[in-house]
Parts: C-alpha cells; sequence; structure tokens
C-alpha cells in the first residue's frame, strides 16, 4: 500500500444553514480517532488544527443565512486547501457542506498550477447545485457544485475563472432534489446517480465508469463525502437527514473502490453534527470510511460496542 502524508484540516463552519452543530465536527473527528486511524495503516498524519474565517461585517439579508460569513470561510478555505495541496492529501473535517465553497476551489487552483484537470466526486442525498438566485431555504451548504462549476449570482465569492468542467463531477447517492436544482442539473453533463439506480444495478458500476475516466485523463481527485449520504439508521448526525440512503456496506465499497484506483487527491468529511449523534457512532462511521478510503480492508475492521 502506498504511504501517504495525511493533513488533517479542521473545518468548524456553520454558516451554511440555519440548523447549528457542525462546528463541533471537527473535534469529533479527532475524538474519534481519526489520525490514529491512518496511521495505523501506515500513513504518515498531521493535524494542522483548525482554519478561521477570513474578517467579515455580518450583515442582514433578506434571504440569504449567514452570507459574509460563508463567503469569509471560502476565501479562508480555498487558501488552505491550495497550500495544503502541494504537501499531501488534505482531509477536510467539516463544518456543513458549504466548506466545498472553499475546498473545491482551491484544489482546483492548485490542479491548474500543476496542469492537471480537477475531477470532484460528490457522495450526497443531495445535488447542492443552487445558487443564490434560486436556493428557496437560503441556505448556501446546498450550493457548492454550482459556484464551481461557474453557475452566476455568486457576487462577492472569490471568482472562479475556470470553472470546473460539468464532465468532471459526479453526484453518487441522490433522493433529494427539489424541481429547481432537477431541472438545472438535467441540462448539465454531469453524472447524477440516484439510489433507484443503485438500487437496481449497484454502486460500483457507475463509480467504476467514473474513475476509469479520472484516470484516463491523469486527474486529480477531490471527493466530498456528506453524512447524509449515508442513510440515518446508521449514520444519524445530520440535520438533512433523508431515508433510502447508501448501506454501511455501499459506503466501504465506494471507499475501497477509491482506495483501490489510487485516485483520490483530497476529502471532505461534512455535515457531521455531533449534537445529533448517538454515543459517537456515527463519528465513529466516517473515521471508518475514511480508513477505507486510505486502505483499511474488511477484515481489518475492528468491531465497537456503542
Amino acid at each position: 500500500m502506498t504511504q501517504q502524508h495525511c493533513i488533517l484540516v479542521g473545518a468548524p463552519m456553520d454558516s451554511g444553514k440555519r440548523r447549528k452543530g457542525c462546528l463541533m465536527g471537527p473535534d469529533a473527528y479527532r475524538t474519534a480517532g481519526l489520525a490514529e486511524a491512518l496511521r495505523d495503516l501506515g500513513h504518515q498524519v498531521s493535524d494542522r488544527g483548525n482554519v478561521a474565517p477570513a474578517p467579515y461585517v455580518a450583515k442582514e439579508h433578506p434571504k440569504l443565512v449567514a452570507l459574509e460569513e460563508t463567503i469569509a470561510w471560502t476565501e479562508a478555505l480555498a487558501d488552505a486547501a491550495e497550500t495544503t495541496m502541494k504537501d499531501g492529501l488534505p482531509i477536510f473535517m467539516g463544518g456543513d457542506h458549504a466548506l466545498a465553497l472553499g475546498t473545491v476551489l482551491g484544489v482546483m487552483r492548485h490542479a491548474k498550477t500543476v496542469d492537471r484537470p480537477q475531477f470532484v466526486l460528490w457522495l450526497d442525498a443531495h445535488s447542492d447545485f443552487h445558487t443564490p438566485d434560486t436556493t428557496d431555504s437560503g441556505n448556501l451548504h446546498g450550493t457548492p457544485l454550482g459556484y464551481v462549476t461557474g453557475r452566476e449570482g455568486f457576487d462577492g465569492f472569490p471568482a472562479v475563472d475556470t470553472p470546473l468542467p460539468q464532465d468532471n463531477v459526479a453526484i453518487i447517492g441522490l433522493r433529494s432534489v427539489d424541481a429547481a436544482e432537477r431541472a438545472a442539473l438535467q441540462e448539465t453533463s454531469i453524472v447524477h446517480v440516484d439510489m433507484r439506480e443503485i438500487d437496481e444495478s449497484g454502486i460500483a458500476r457507475p463509480l467504476a465508469a467514473f474513475l476509469d475516466k479520472v484516470a484516463a485523463a491523469n486527474g486529480l481527485l477531490h471527493v466530498s463525502l456528506d453524512v447524509d449520504f449515508l442513510d440515518p439508521s446508521v449514520a444519524p448526525a445530520v440535520g438533512t437527514t433523508v431515508p433510502g440512503g447508501a448501506t454501511v456496506r455501499e459506503g466501504h465499497l465506494v471507499m475501497e473502490m477509491l482506495h483501490d484506483s489510487g485516485l483520490m487527491t483530497s476529502l471532505d468529511l461534512v455535515e457531521l453534527n455531533p449534537f445529533l449523534d448517538e454515543r459517537g457512532r456515527t463519528a465513529s462511521l466516517m473515521v471508518d470510511l475514511a480508513a477505507s478510503a486510505l486502505g483499511r480492508r474488511v477484515f481489518d475492521r475492528p468491531t465497537r460496542a456503542f
């Protein structure tokens, strides 16, 4: 197994939606033993602590939640991601999914400097393809893929000079997409795999096809893993629960395939709200999934008494 330098970066970002609690996520991952799990696999692990948002002045907005704070986080996380990519494989411990506004922008900037195409695998119940103009909820954690692919309406955010090509994005695990997002998504070439397709054909086939595309292009691969990709019966610590999600086994299969491919170059762990967890079980499962993506096998996995 190739040994990696895994760099943990905390992103206690809680501005992407109204329900609070994700700011506790980074410390929950630390407490659940993420660094230890990766070291046990032989990887070098550095923890660079938590990123803080750039300075900002909050303003009341008629619809959008914490717009200025989210922009400030985007600026700081983009800088942190671009810097960290030069040193190893960053694992961004969130924090809500709005953190990907910054992390994906940062890895895209790095990819440009090394002249390789950037790809993104989005493991999520939601497509997060809204813009500030199209969101009904005003929650900006539903906008990252809209932002990085160059959709309009992100005034005040850092400029996306070279948008992420739609062909370089795959969303797997969809089961909650509103009408506006569905209409917009269907006009794109983004790969989107919902749970019905997974039920009918399995999760391995579409993932393998996407990984083949990344490999053929010599691409960098950013993986953004949302807790709500998983079924809430096994991962309850999320404020956006949608029944019918991926099983534990499907989650591990995805991660093991990622490890086998050797393509993953950065990872988000997002939307963990420890306030909603049951004795740390969701944090522990997310740590196990991250370990699978970095080489742990089924027969290596410890049994836990919760």
